[in-house]
C-alpha cells in the first residue's frame, strides 16, 4: 500500500483553514482549477477533476475539535483509497497535514500529483482570501479551464 504525506503551511488563522476544510460540499471553492464540480448526497460526495476523472467519496470523520477530515473514495481508479486533511495552529499560520493510503502503488505518482496540486491551490486561495483580491483565483480557474478545453 503506498502512503503519501503532505505537510504544508497557509498563511491564515488554523480555524479559518479548518472552515473551508470542513464544508465537505464546497471542495470546488478550496480547490478551483484542480476540481471543477463537487456535489454531496448524505455522506457521500462526488468530485469532478479538471482531468476528467469522477470520483465518489465516503465522509467518514468531521472532527471539529482535531479540525480533522477523514474520507475514502468508494468509486474510482483506486482498490483503496483513505485520505485525511488535519489543521494545526501554528502560530498566525496553519499547518496542514494531508495523509493518503491507496491501492495500487502504481498510482503514487497520479494521486501525488493532484495533492500537490490541491495543496499549491490551497495556499493560493487563502493567499487570495487574505489580501482581499479574488482576481488571482477567477484567472486561475480561466486558465485552467482554457487548458482543458484546447485539450
Amino acid at each position: 500500500m503506498a502512503t503519501l504525506i503532505k505537510e504544508f503551511t497557509i498563511q491564515a488563522p488554523a480555524e479559518a483553514v479548518w472552515k473551508s476544510i470542513r464544508d465537505v460540499g464546497g471542495v470546488a471553492r478550496l480547490f478551483p482549477g484542480v476540481v471543477i464540480h463537487a456535489s454531496l448526497e448524505g455522506a457521500v460526495r462526488t468530485v469532478k477533476f479538471t482531468n476528467g476523472l469522477l470520483v465518489r467519496e465516503r465522509i467518514i470523520t468531521v472532527d471539529d475539535d482535531a479540525r480533522r477530515l477523514v474520507y475514502a473514495a468508494v468509486e474510482g481508479r483506486t482498490t483503496h483509497h483513505n485520505a485525511s486533511l488535519q489543521v494545526f495552529t501554528d502560530g498566525n499560520e496553519s499547518r496542514v497535514v494531508w495523509i493518503t493510503d491507496f491501492l495500487p502503488d502504481t498510482l503514487k505518482d497520479a494521486i501525488n500529483q493532484l495533492v500537490e496540486q490541491g495543496a499549491a491551490t490551497m495556499k493560493h486561495v487563502f493567499a487570495e482570501k487574505c489580501s482581499g483580491n479574488k482576481s488571482g483565483i477567477d484567472s486561475q480557474v480561466a486558465e485552467k479551464k482554457r487548458q482543458k478545453n484546447q485539450d
